[in-house]
């Protein structure tokens, strides 16, 4: 294992400044800025609409970006994120929610300590270090006395040139994968979209043929005399699914739970979130009871004479129901959101029972052998991403030699 040295003694670190909708002096300068949104997971920096703030000359100097610096994200969902900058940033800053690291001549590599920290958060040293009083932060100072194995600059080159050309290999095959996932649901949009079209056009609302239920709204974890209640949360929710591994619960009065209550065969549907699982799915089918659920989720309960669940379920997946989520939705920068009203307005087509059963054999058929295809996709990505991670940990720990590695592999 090769020896440690903290950041600091490595690089400068910097943090950038609050965001500043407005000048303060004549000679404030409007510009673009980096912000966490920039950087992604595995070191990718992708590209977003520019959003400028007010810097002072000054600070549009020191705040500037440059070849080689690394990025991280300081707190929030992506905290412990790095990126190396591939080519100058002219006329950028950046945003306090990014800490830079500019590496000191004959000290280190850009590349290498974007690698590095890759390699922390992975392992969860980071982790041990972030503050998590309420959201993570990975502060500037912690990233300064965060300590990363640190061989000779020559060898970190040589460790960066290796893991580029073994990452890149890794994430083109990654890549080719999401395309295919990426092919996959449109054939399974079409097939349940086709599906549906030999039924003709909406006729109903979906107030007309299910009750809508809302959840209860939490408050810390309730009175600890009232009875404990276990509830489903938006996480718990999948497309297609409940996950059930993690469920929390929350003391209510036997009158509030009741509001809230689930039963088997409740079509589950968020309220809110990414807009392409916005207003999704799925049967609950009664497996914990009694179960509550959160008021970020509905419960729409179908009337059992007009309309059967895993037809609403399947219905929610069309290309109308997508369609009219989209165009009704609640949009802000990354969510969306959506009410009880927009979801009672929703049209379906609801043709006899002995039709709807019918029809949602048909595309449970022809869906479940893409689903099959999807899952083994989604399987050889989480492997290759796998191989990335123990890839980045051998090299940069010094697990494997790298320049033997490449011999064998020319």
């Amino acid at each position: 294992m090769r020896s440690t040295l903290p950041i600091k003694r490595v690089a400068s670190v910097t943090l950038g400044k609050m965001v500043q909708p407005s000048a303060k002096e004549a000679t404030d300068v409007l510009a673009p800025y980096l912000r966490a949104a920039h950087v992604q997971p595995q070191g990718r920096m992708i590209n977003l609409p520019e959003q400028p703030m007010w810097f002072s000359p000054t600070e549009l100097r020191n705040l500037n970006l440059l070849r080689g610096d690394v990025v991280v994200v300081e707190g929030g969902a992506g905290y412990g994120r790095s990126a190396v900058i591939r080519e100058d940033f002219s006329g950028w800053g950046f945003q306090n929610s990014i800490i830079r690291l500019r590496p000191m001549i004959g000290a280190a590599d850009g590349r290498y300590l974007d690698y590095a920290l890759q390699e922390g958060l992975k392992n969860g040293g980071v982790d041990l270090v972030t503050s998590t009083a309420t959201l993570p932060h990975f502060t500037a100072d912690k990233v300064s006395k965060f300590e990363v194995p640190m061989p000779a600059v020559g060898e970190q080159r040589a460790i960066a040139d290796y893991l580029d050309r073994e990452t890149a290999q890794i994430d083109a095959l990654v890549a080719t994968q999401e395309k295919f996932i990426g092919l996959l649901r449109e054939r399974r949009l079409s097939a349940i979209t086709q599906a549906f079209a030999l039924l003709g056009q909406p006729d109903t609302e979906l107030r007309r043929v299910a009750h809508i239920q809302t959840g209860v709204t939490l408050s810390g974890d309730g009175d600890q005399d009232l009875p404990r209640w276990p509830y489903l949360r938006v996480a718990n929710v999948q497309m297609g699914s409940v996950d059930l591994s993690h469920v929390k619960e929350i003391h209510l009065s036997v009158v509030d739970a009741a509001a809230s209550l689930l039963r088997a065969g409740d079509v589950l549907m968020t309220e809110g979130g990414d807009i392409d699982k916005l207003g999704r799915g799925t049967v609950w089918n009664g497996a914990i009871t009694p179960m509550i659920h959160q008021n970020h989720i509905f419960a729409v309960r179908a009337n059992p004479d007009r309309l059967i669940p895993d037809f609403l379920a399947w219905w929610l997946d069309s290309f109308t129901a997508r369609r009219y989520f989209y165009l009704t939705a609640k949009k802000t920068t990354n969510l969306a959101s959506t009410n009880k009203t927009v979801v009672g307005r929703l049209p379906m087509i609801v043709p006899p029972i002995t039709e709807q059963k019918t029809t949602v054999e048909s595309i449970s058929e022809q869906t479940s052998r893409i689903d099959a295809l999807i899952a083994k996709a989604e399987e050889h990505i989480a492997l290759a991403k796998e191989r990335r991670a123990a890839l980045i940990t051998a090299a940069v720990t010094g697990q494997i030699d790298v320049r033997t590695a490449t011999r064998k592999a020319s």
